[in-house]
């Protein structure tokens, strides 16, 4: 399959674009490679796929194409939320399916820069569901997030509950995702899949995400902020085990009759189905940790026991996110194997021979 990959040099983005050239396809990323957080990280994800870029095409205004050295794989950095460009891609490549995963990400930052979520997020979004319209491309993976379920307390996190209580701008900005991929399933017949992702961890992640910050403060004798003073809970989920979700989905497309999805019953409408070919999926562990064990885990790995400074929860956090991904399990077969002691190790090793050449 020719598959576009938006944020292709983001830590998930950059997993799945392993997993699909590894399998044959024919990839093309992109990526707008903002100063979010460090550049010379995601320089360095584009490089394990192949594509060298100089510090002049990462600061370049302009979209250029960068093929990778398998040939299969072909870069371009590109703002999402640039409609003129976007409609040109899409017209140029007539992709056969989209796995959406750019996004401005970040809880506590969107307080900080809302108008960058909206522009991103779903100005962004909407170019790529026209883009999907105007060239026929009838399948469409896109990120959602946990941070969907907001208020909600009832436990694990199901699809049929609703989400009507976001506690972010972030949050509000991938339900209005899910709201525009049904009216665009619904109205035109793509075939449009979100995944829900629960807390993701592992190698290249993103440094403000908790696992660098704590590896980045336990292997420079700094102390960590440990919110709501440790009483959380994350379904943390493998990077690895997210990608290989996300391909089983992109392998099977939103249908009106999805093994084992309910029927959609209008007087009574369930969120977790639609008339339309139109599907939500946690894709989680399905075993939430305590943050301390999180932490603990992380010590015994690098051999050093942590600096605490105990903090009150942040605006925009939950105390707890634990995903009931059944459904994605019987539509696919997939299920996350990685336990977290695994995955610990992965990412120290990972981190390690990055940070500490």
């Amino acid at each position: 399959m020719k598959i576009l990959v938006t944020g292709a040099a983001g830590f998930i983005g950059f997993h799945v674009c392993q997993k699909l050239l590894a399998r044959g396809d024919q990839i093309v990323g992109i990526d707008n490679l903002n100063d979010y957080y460090d550049v010379s990280l995601k320089q360095a994800r584009l490089s394990q796929l192949g594509v060298s870029l100089s510090t002049e095409d990462i600061t370049a205004n302009y979209t250029n194409s960068h093929t990778s050295s398998s040939a299969n794989f072909e870069f371009i950095k590109l703002d999402i939320a640039d409609r003129a460009a976007m409609e040109n891609l899409f017209a140029e490549y007539q992709f056969d399916a989209v796995c959406h995963l750019a996004a401005q990400a970040g809880v506590r930052y969107s307080i900080e820069n809302p108008h960058q979520y909206v522009e991103t997020n779903v100005v962004g979004f909407l170019n790529i569901l026209e883009g999907c319209r105007h060239h026929k491309v009838d399948n469409l993976c896109f990120a959602s997030s946990s941070s969907v379920y907001g208020l909600n307390q009832s436990q694990p996190f199901k699809t049929s509950d609703h989400t009507d209580h976001p506690v972010s701008l972030y949050a509000a900005t991938k339900k209005s995702n899910e709201m525009m991929a049904h009216t665009y399933a619904h109205l035109f017949g793509i075939r449009c899949t979100g995944l829900r992702f629960f807390t993701v961890y592992g190698p290249w992640g993103r440094p403000d995400m908790a696992p660098m910050l704590f590896a980045d403060a336990i292997s420079n004798d700094r102390p960590i902020k440990v919110f709501n003073h440790g009483d959380m809970s994350r379904d943390f989920t493998y990077v690895g085990d997210i990608a290989e979700g996300i391909v089983a989905i992109l392998d099977t497309p939103a249908g009106n009759k999805d093994v084992g999805a309910p029927s959609f019953d209008p007087l009574h409408p369930s969120p977790e189905t639609s008339s339309a070919p139109y599907r939500l999926y946690n894709i989680g562990n399905n075993s939430p940790v305590n943050l301390m064990e999180f932490i603990h885990t992380l010590e015994a790995e690098f051999g050093t026991e942590a600096q605490k400074v105990m903090m009150d929860m942040q605006p925009g956090d939950v105390a707890s996110t634990y995903a009931d991904s059944s459904s994605l399990t019987q539509l696919t077969g997939f299920k996350p194997n990685t336990d977290l002691a695994e995955g610990i190790k992965h990412f120290a090793n990972w981190y390690r021979d990055y940070f500490q050449k």
